[in-house]
């Protein structure tokens, strides 16, 4: 079999679904190289290709973006997306695609104040919500698969020692690079909101964030080294815009507003023409209404 028309074929599937940054030249011809030898890779050996997204790691603790701590609309949502890309794939290439989603919610649960416990509930419900679905093209991987004989205090310091930058390293890197600098500010604003509900002034939580965001943002470096070393021959995606040229290709999930809305910092919005959008809870409350499924918030309808 000539692997290279696959291989354009399944990368096209994967391009046409690309969340890509704002303003971006159009990529050159080498411009995703990396994901053409991963797809490559599995073609030649005739197995799956293997699709690795770090996402889907709990929801926000703070009440005011989401209507409860359990998957809802937006979780399914982004799964049923997520499987009709690897039903596209499927199509131009027969052993298709698999989904592994890498869940990080025990990796940054003590930076952003969720309980352990919360983050098992909410990967046992999206396990459940996935076989539910009827879904069967998912895996599922995160800290106690990588470390199974630890608890998760444990797990997230073997995760610091062996794949996590230092702190100062990542401070370092914050002040030089715009990009990470910008990365940095994102992340500091969602813990700042994350955090309303913990106590103390705004200001005082945005100190906190301040230093928090360098440990979130090494142990999403430490994470993707973790996944990468795991899975070096899957396709690496992202919930949020990557360049053209990097090792990870963003990804849409549900229709958002900007770069950094997702399910599990929201709440999905079903309007009057049936149209599904991401937005804060406390925004959509007021003007819709909320609809249950089963016994649990799900959605609100506008």
């Amino acid at each position: 079999m000539n692997a290279g028309p696959v291989v354009e074929d399944v990368l096209r599937v994967l391009l046409r679904h690309r969340r890509a940054p704002r303003g971006e030249d159009a990529p050159g011809p080498g411009a995703f190289d990396a994901q053409r030898a991963q797809i490559g890779a599995a073609v030649a050996a005739g197995r799956p290709i293997r699709l690795v997204l770090p996402a889907f790691p709990c929801k926000s603790p703070n009440p005011a973006k989401v209507i409860g701590r359990l998957p809802d609309a937006g979780e399914r949502l982004s799964l049923h997306h997520l499987d009709r890309v690897r039903a596209e794939i499927a199509g131009r290439y027969e052993p298709g695609a698999r989904v592994l989603i890498c869940s990080d919610g025990h990796v940054f649960a003590d930076l952003i104040g969720v309980p352990d416990t919360h983050v098992d509930d909410y990967g046992a419900a999206l396990r459940t919500l996935v076989a539910a679905e009827g879904l069967p093209g998912f895996d599922f991987f995160d800290l106690s698969h990588a470390y199974p004989d630890h608890d998760h205090v444990a797990r997230r310091a073997l995760l610091d020692g062996r794949w996590a930058p230092s702190v100062d390293g990542v401070r370092e890197r914050c002040r030089a690079d715009p990009a990470e600098r910008a990365l940095y500010l994102g992340i500091v604003r969602f813990l700042v909101e994350d955090a309303a509900g913990q106590g103390g002034s705004r200001a005082a939580r945005q100190r906190r964030s301040r230093e928090r965001a360098y440990r979130v943002l090494a142990r999403s470096n430490g994470w993707s080294a973790l996944v990468a070393d795991r899975f070096p021959d899957a396709v690496r995606l992202s919930i949020h815009p990557h360049p053209a040229g990097s090792p990870k290709l963003g990804i849409r999930l549900v229709r958002t507003e900007d770069s950094w809305t997702t399910p599990w910092h929201s709440c999905a919005v079903r309007d009057r023409d049936g149209r599904w959008s991401l937005d804060r809870a406390d925004a959509v409350r007021e003007v819709g209404r909320l609809v249950l499924r089963g016994d649990r918030p799900d959605h609100v309808r506008l």
